[in-house]
């Protein structure tokens, strides 16, 4: 088939940032682009050849709007799977597919898989509701400290917790849950796999990151991890059989633990671009972006190495900023060698959202941490007075 500059349509489920810098790529190769999100003012509003306001979670909006493409692909995991299913039993490719998404979209599920497949993961017990939960945690069966999860509806750090102590359950949300026992690691990896549908497989360095301790979120992400090589041999070697067993086409960023002895755990998995991928698009000679389009277009896959040392940082909504946003000394940063901000489009922030990153490439990468450090500390997410 014909993808550049052609009738071909690509269409992608979600409008955020993700979808943004997936269309950059689209762009370059002049490849047409339909985008569905619920938010009129989605940050791919602006890249894309045609945009379509809608709920992801209606069977009707996702099903029309794929049936108004040629390939079908999506930036979020929160869509309506049964309109998935019925567009690829239609003909419709979809990447990645309904059958893949589905063990996935459930962290219950997704954690029940990974049991099921031999894959190490920490261990977790299921809940219904937090009331059944507090029962196991009365009856001994669960040990505090523990990481409360919400199976479904989760992203950034919403909809995970950590219970100190019992108090810390009173306001858990009344939904389906996990709970996960702590692990004592080193470190929090993770490897982004990308994979088309001829078998091509190809696995990015493994990246460290580093989690801002009250929002549950990535500050820094780190590549390549400074970690021993064995060590990263074992968490490529794990992503991949993780991505053999899901069947994947496109990206799968596999998130992992190292543990103090250095075993290998998986915590979770996102079928799609990830924040632990943003600096390959300076760093790596092919982008995350890149080659999830690649990958879904059954295109040869693009080099996964790293050109230079690479570290992201996250620009977050400061506490206590609401409102239409500002991004205080950008102007600063950009005179900086080897620092480039990427903004994402959202209008308003408020405190943690994510509302861009920037990229730091450096021969030495104690001196990119360096940098990183000083560019957190010197741009501020903040609001219009």
């Amino acid at each position: 088939m014909n993808y550049f500059s052609s009738d071909f349509k690509l269409g992608i489920l979600g409008g955020g940032q993700l979808g943004k810098m997936l269309l950059f790529d689209t762009r370059k190769f002049d490849i047409q682009t339909y985008v569905l999100d619920p938010s009129d003012e989605a940050p791919s509003k602006i890249a894309c050849n045609k945009f379509f306001q809608g709920d992801l979670m209606d069977y009707d909006t996702v099903y029309n709007f794929g049936k108004q493409v040629d390939v079908l692909t999506f930036e979020i995991e929160l869509v309506n799977l049964e309109a998935l299913t019925q567009l690829e039993n239609e003909g419709l490719k979809v990447y990645p597919s309904p059958k893949t998404l589905k063990g996935i979209q459930n962290k219950g599920t997704q954690k029940d898989f990974y049991t099921e497949s031999n894959i190490p993961t920490a261990s977790y017990l299921r809940f219904e509701n937090p009331e059944h939960l507090q029962k196991s945690v009365g009856n001994n069966e669960i040990t505090i400290p523990f990481v409360w999860k919400c199976t479904e509806f989760g992203y950034d750090g919403n909809g995970v917790k950590v219970i100190r102590q019992i108090s810390d359950m009173d306001d858990l949300p009344n939904v389906e849950c996990i709970a996960e026992t702590m692990v004592p690691f080193k470190n929090e990896l993770a490897v982004i796999v990308v994979r088309n549908p001829s078998g091509e497989i190809k696995t990015y360095p493994v990246v460290e990151m580093e989690f801002h301790p009250e929002a549950n979120q990535v500050e820094y992400v780190i590549c390549p991890a400074r970690i021993d090589e064995k060590v990263a041999e074992k968490a490529r070697a794990i992503a991949l059989n993780v991505s053999e067993k899901f069947n994947h086409v496109g990206l799968l960023a596999v998130e992992m633990f190292q543990t103090q002895d250095d075993e290998i755990l998986v915590n979770e998995v996102a079928p799609r671009p990830h924040n632990s991928g943003h600096y390959s698009i300076e760093a790596s000679y092919t982008s995350q972006f890149e080659n999830h389009l690649r990958a879904i277009l059954d295109l040869p896959l693009g080099n996964t190495d790293s050109k230079v040392a690479g570290i992201m940082v996250n620009l977050v909504g400061a506490e206590g900023y609401s409102g239409n946003v500002v991004y205080e000394n950008i102007e600063t940063i950009l005179g900086w060698n080897g620092v480039t901000p990427h903004i994402y489009g959202k209008k308003q922030t408020r405190p943690f959202r994510k509302m861009g990153h920037v990229t730091i490439v450096n021969e030495d990468m104690q001196e990119a941490r360096r940098i990183a450090e000083e560019v957190k500390n010197t741009i501020k997410v903040i609001s219009a007075s």
